[in-house]
């Protein structure tokens, strides 16, 4: 089974977002050389807890520091920019490193009304993501998956730069109808477990049953590829485990109450919910209660890797992409260390 990582560049409290990107830019180094399968970059705006608005340009440093790992975007909010544009940019990057850029496009629109009108001033309507599907197939065209119909407005309209290949091109949703439409138009898919639980059994079996191949001019017909991201809290002990995550339960406790701030620390965790709730473990396997779909896995290494594969079994995937927000950073480079080890995971050659 392929791991990869997805980052969503968070902001610890008592941090910066300058710092947030170095520890993004470190994290996938690492990632690199422990050999995991994709590093992908998220894109947030007018966050105070997340540093990444401009996944294209996080890619292009993280490519100029790894040496295999495939880098991409996880994803862009394509309702928002111009296909052409998008396209030309993640052109250049797979001109400079061909074979490894992914270009993972998204369709969420921003609660915050202000960054999305500022995002799409020139829109009637700026919340609209009604035309998100219209615009992935035209960015696929640009990309060269795709012809134009003769007589269309950009019908030999030849993106720059002309080069073999192209990205490739993944659709990100957390819900049934996103699966099913990307399935359709026979495009690779990625399930955000973490965000949508409750969907995500549906979703990816409805996304295999429905898919419809896709053939490119001059290549083979596509299969049905799909990853499914999960969050993950590793560490030594389980103790450990349930510290790393009482952070990331207070910042969910927080915005469910729609207060938005950094990453908390799990002392301040400890402080606002009680010991009992902050540190209260996630009930295994034989416990009532426990939910084999939950979106976090929380343990030790044997412990995360047992509920990890258990999902991937049931569900029939061969590639997990997992994520977190851990508040210290040094915990959270442990914790992609310990699971490369469980899951065995061959190390890259680090760049000289």
């Amino acid at each position: 089974m392929h791991l990869s990582v997805i980052d969503q560049s968070p902001v610890p409290e008592g941090s910066t977002p300058a710092e947030a990107l170095e520890n993004t830019l470190e994290l996938a180094t690492l990632a690199d050389r422990l050999g995991y399968h994709r590093y992908w970059v998220a894109e947030h705006h007018a966050s105070p807890f997340q540093a990444g608005p401009a996944p294209e340009i996080m890619v292009g440093q993280i490519l100029a520091r790894t040496t295999g790992i495939r880098v991409g975007s996880g994803g862009v909010l394509l309702p928002y920019y111009s296909p052409f544009k998008v396209a030309e940019t993640f052109r250049v990057l797979h001109a400079l490193y061909p074979d490894r850029v992914d270009l993972g496009l998204g369709r969420a629109h921003l609660s915050r009304e202000p960054a999305v009108r500022a995002l799409r001033r020139d829109a009637a309507d700026p919340t609209a993501t009604h035309d998100f599907l219209d615009k992935v197939q035209e960015l696929r065209a640009f990309l060269g998956g795709d012809e134009f119909p003769a007589g269309h407005t950009y019908a030999g309209l030849r993106p720059s730069p002309e080069t073999p290949g192209r990205p490739d091109l993944w659709v990100l949703g957390a819900s049934t109808s996103s699966a099913v439409a990307t399935a359709r138009l026979g495009l690779p898919y990625a399930y955000a477990h973490f965000l949508g639980p409750d969907q995500t059994v549906e979703a990816v079996r409805r996304y295999h049953e429905e898919f419809v191949a896709h053939t490119a001019p001059g290549e083979p017909a596509g299969k049905p590829r799909a990853i499914l991201g999960i969050g993950v809290y590793c560490a030594e002990t389980q103790e450990e485990a349930n510290a790393l995550f009482s952070g990331h339960r207070l910042f969910r406790h927080r915005m469910e109450r729609g207060v938005m701030g950094p990453v908390p620390s799990p002392r301040q965790a400890i402080e606002e919910l009680g010991e009992d709730v902050a540190l209260a473990p996630d009930p295994g396997p034989g416990h009532e209660g426990h939910d084999p779909y939950v979106r976090n896995a929380v343990g030790t290494p044997e412990q995360v890797h047992a509920r990890i594969s258990e999902l991937a079994d049931t569900l029939g995937v061969d590639e997990v992409i997992v994520i977190n927000s851990i508040h210290d950073h040094k915990a959270r480079m442990r914790c992609y260390e310990l699971l490369a080890e469980v899951f065995g995971l061959q190390p890259r050659a680090a760049r000289r």
